[in-house]
């Protein structure tokens, strides 16, 4: 029988009432299948996936497949936002066997959970060279039956690789100016210049690494690299993978020019864009890049954000099993909706026209230049939204992830108190206590929620590195202390449980007590997400600077180790190291620091908190009140900023002119 029906994950609940015997992982599962002399078919997606969807529709739900499933395997699901360590060791393994991976995977596995067989989408009915998904079973079954030791011999090869792979990255020397400016120079040759991104379709915002180009232009003033920051932010701002009405970015784009996207919306994108946007606007004033930033969290809170405050991980793909349906407009609709005139002014404006730029005559709504008239854009685009609202809406995955929340946490503390946006630094501190309250069980953190019930799967490395990197933006925009206690004891279980013992600045993904697996997965390269070992980087680097003298050495000492394992990623895959050159780029620039003594005005802090470069920590508050801020008095009754790189700080300053120049240098 299908047992998914108590789930704590709404990607296993939209399964639990396929004909399938679905179960979910767990020592049950793999004891079945020696019991019964079985493989196991393990097969991991996400909420929001389109082709999730589609696989289910064609195979889990049809009686026939699920009769084959059921005699010969144990069917186990996976949501691999709830459990990425075995997302990452089946991926690890599908990419080896095929050259390629997504969602969603399809693996066979001995009792053992040894993979033998893996792949991703398997259609109904075999095409394009592509097996059927039951043409795949039935090889499976015959060749378990008949050639048992062949797969037994494969599913030990394939854990003897896994193992191999998961060694630790060697470790280099510190990163220098010189090999930041080689990994950036290498990143540009990937450039699309004319449509901004890199690479070709399709295109993902590359939110790390646009962080890092944007710090390592703060600190080198490259036009050449701000251009190239430029025309990627712009382009993805102006076209379809940018939600025009609503605010938000759809996971990507299937086109190298942005207009048409994959339409499911994830918190963990739209978090890091917000942290560039709001980045961008600060360092350009632009009305353009503020407009964006405010439109993301605008998102986040309205569609996002959960009855406790924390933020739910995504919207669908689809809606009613059609990917587009809430989004894409036809010209005559937006006459129905505007008038003449008006629908006319928006169907140029947005691109929509006769021959659509999506399926069946539809387009997805650009931006194609900015509005001449702003007000009657305003009424316009709110006149639009509120007749999206009548029509049917993605479903939306309401389970709270920890490192996602820790995202967008830090970029809702940063944005806010770079910006001046008080409200949005409130949405981090109502976002943190949810999750801090919830998710830290006995100092140790679990990875997901749902409904305000914590579930049992461990956290990784990123969910203790992301929410702790989060808790310390949060204590710099609001001088809380609580903050940074929370994220130094983070940081503390995480050297205990995550480091590598002999190879020190390597991390493994799991703790050392976590469930024993195939083998025990560790990726420091930064993919959609940062990796753990990059964001636990940044989050020492920073509390190195805002912790206690005891703690603070140790943190140091850990962030330059990991720094050093990073040099090899930076050389061989640049675009792939995004956050790794974000933390490289605030380590080589000193790490800047910026303490502001005050006697409770805030202008020069506020003016810290605008003009410091990406990766500065900033803190303020009266004389003595934190750790950074000790033996830093004001000067002759004023404010004063006191600014240091490493361990060398300059005279202190009290005015914004000041300031800033001292910030520049």
């Amino acid at each position: 029988m299908n047992r998914l029906a108590d789930s704590r994950s709404p990607y296993l609940l939209q399964h639990a009432d396929n004909p399938v015997h679905w179960q979910e992982w767990g020592p049950d599962a793999l004891a079945s299948a020696r019991e019964r002399d079985v493989p196991i078919l393990l097969s991991v997606g996400y909420a929001a996936c389109h082709w999730c969807h589609v696989m289910a529709h064609e195979s889990f739900e049809d009686d026939a497949t699920a009769e084959l499933m059921n005699a010969n395997f144990v069917c186990v699901k996976v949501d691999r936002e709830e459990r990425p360590d075995l997302d990452a060791i089946y991926m690890t393994a599908t990419v080896a066997m095929t050259g390629q991976g997504g969602w969603p995977m399809t693996c066979f596995l001995t009792p053992d959970g040894a993979p033998f067989y893996c792949g991703t989408y398997y259609p109904r009915i075999a095409h394009g060279g592509m097996p059927s998904f039951t043409q795949v079973l039935d090889a499976i079954v015959d060749t378990w039956r008949t050639r048992r030791e062949d797969v037994t011999r494969a599913g030990d090869a394939v854990v003897t690789e896994l193992t191999r792979s998961a060694g630790a990255v060697p470790a280099g020397g510190a990163p220098t100016a010189d090999a930041l400016d080689a990994a950036v120079a290498s990143v540009l040759q990937d450039e699309d210049t004319a449509h901004g991104g890199f690479g070709g379709a399709p295109k993902f915002p590359p939110s790390a690494l646009l962080e890092g180009l944007i710090r390592h232009t703060e600190r080198t003033g490259s036009s050449d690299v701000h251009d190239a920051v430029e025309r990627t932010a712009s382009a993805m701002a102006r076209g379809g993978i940018h939600d025009q009405l609503a605010g938000g970015f759809a996971r990507y784009s299937v086109d190298a020019e942005w207009i048409v996207p994959h339409f499911e919306k994830m918190l963990y994108d739209n978090a890091q864009l917000l942290r560039v946007y709001a980045h961008l606007a600060r360092r350009t004033s632009s009305p353009e890049y503020t407009r964006v930033a405010a439109g993301i969290v605008d998102f986040l809170l309205r569609d996002l954000r959960t009855e406790t405050g924390a933020f739910a991980s995504s919207l669908d793909a689809d809606t009613e099993g059609v990917e587009g349906l809430t989004y894409v407009w036809t010209p005559e609709e937006l006459v129905d909706v505007l008038g003449f005139d008006d629908g006319v002014w928006a169907a140029g404006l947005l691109g929509v026209g006769a021959s659509g730029t999506f399926e069946a005559g539809t387009s997805v709504a650009q931006l194609l230049e900015t509005p001449d008239d702003p007000a009657r854009w305003a009424r316009v685009r709110e006149a639009l939204f509120a007749y999206r609202l009548t029509r049917p809406q993605p479903a939306r995955d309401d389970k709270v992830v920890t490192a996602w929340n820790g995202l967008a946490i830090g970029a809702l503390a940063e944005a806010g108190a770079g910006l001046g946006e008080p409200e949005w630094v409130d949405a981090a501190r109502a976002a943190a206590e949810a999750v801090v309250d919830l998710h830290v069980v006995d100092g140790r953190v679990r990875r997901a929620s749902l409904g305000g019930e914590v579930g049992e799967s461990a956290g990784v490395l990123e969910d203790y590195a992301a929410l702790a990197a989060g808790l310390l933006a949060l204590y710099q925009a609001t001088g809380e202390g609580r903050w940074l206690q929370t994220a130094c004891a983070l940081l503390e279980a995480a050297l205990e449980h995550f480091a590598d013992a002999e190879a020190p600045g390597a991390w493994f993904d799991t703790a050392d007590d976590a469930e024993v697996l195939v083998s025990r997965p560790r990726d420091p390269v930064d993919g959609a997400t940062p990796s753990g070992a990059s964001t636990i980087a940044d989050a020492l680097l920073t509390a190195a600077a805002l912790a206690t003298p005891d703690l603070s050495e140790r943190y140091r000492i850990a962030a330059d180790a990991s720094l050093a394992r990073a040099a090899l990623l930076l050389e061989r895959v640049p675009r792939s190291a995004g956050n790794w050159l974000a933390v490289a780029e605030a380590a080589v620039r000193g790490p800047l620091q910026v303490a502001v003594a005050t006697d409770g005005a805030t202008a020069l802090l506020d003016a810290a908190r605008r003009d410091a470069p990406g990766g500065t920590v900033v803190v303020g508050g009266v004389p003595d009140s934190a750790p950074l801020l000790v033996d830093r008095p004001l000067v002759d009754g004023q404010a004063a900023a006191y600014v240091c790189r490493g361990f060398v700080c300059e005279r202190p300053v009290t005015d914004s002119a000041e300031l800033a120049a001292a910030l520049a240098r």
